[in-house]
Formats: C-alpha cells, sequence, structure tokens
C-alpha cells in the first residue's frame, strides 16, 4: 500500500505560477508510473497529466499542454507538478494518484492509490 500526500496549492492570479508536490510512502513507488488529476466544484475529476515509472515518458491533458510539466524524482519517492501559465479555470482540487498496474492512464479509474487533494485558486 501507499500514502500519498500533495502540497504546494494555494491562491494565485492569472498568469502566475505554482508547482505542486506529491510525496508517497512505501518501498515500490520508483515501479509505479503516476499522474495528476483535478475536480473542480460540481465537475467529475479529469485527468491532468501521467509520468512513467522511470520519467520516460510524459502525457498531458490538451488544457495544459504547454503549460504544465510533470515530473518526478524517485531517490526521494516524489512527484512534481510545475504549473505555469495559470488560468480561472485551472482552479480545481489537485490529486495525486498511483497508476493501477494494468489498464489506461487517462481514467480515474485507471489509478488505485490517492493523494487527499490539495487546492488551487487562480484569481482572475
Amino acid at each position: 500500500q501507499v500514502q500519498l500526500v500533495e502540497s504546494g496549492g494555494g491562491l494565485v492570479q492569472a498568469g502566475g505560477s505554482l508547482r505542486l508536490s506529491c510525496a508517497a510512502s512505501g518501498r515500490t513507488f520508483s515501479t509505479y508510473a503516476m499522474g495528476w488529476f483535478r475536480q473542480a466544484p460540481g465537475q467529475e475529476r479529469e485527468f491532468v497529466a501521467h509520468i512513467s515509472w522511470n520519467a520516460g515518458t510524459t502525457y498531458y491533458a490538451d488544457s495544459v499542454k504547454g503549460r504544465f510539466t510533470i515530473s518526478r524524482d524517485n531517490a526521494k519517492d516524489m512527484v512534481y507538478l510545475q504549473m505555469n501559465g495559470l488560468k480561472a479555470e485551472d482552479t480545481a482540487v489537485y490529486y495525486c494518484a498511483r497508476r493501477a498496474s494494468r489498464g489506461g492512464i487517462l481514467r480515474s479509474t485507471d489509478y488505485d492509490s490517492w493523494g487527499q487533494g490539495t487546492q488551487v485558486t487562480v484569481s482572475s
């Protein structure tokens, strides 16, 4: 079992930047792909970004491509989401998640462990 704890959220003006961090506990962190999702009030949780176990492959939702960057440090059991050029529509609770051993990468059901989330609010 893995525990995930997100941090780094906050209030930022449109055009600003934030860096989210996700700390993982568990001996097998480096063998799993990881993802970031977000959920705005009244909306379904949506995929944001994915990174393979060795950071060799990344994938982004079209809405954040070119603005967000996912990365990881397996030596520190950490995953990051650098968010630049933030927009009001990026406001949401952001979650990191561990991808299950099999399946896709875009659906929340493709992930088997979740953090508690961190709030990101972008003022326009």
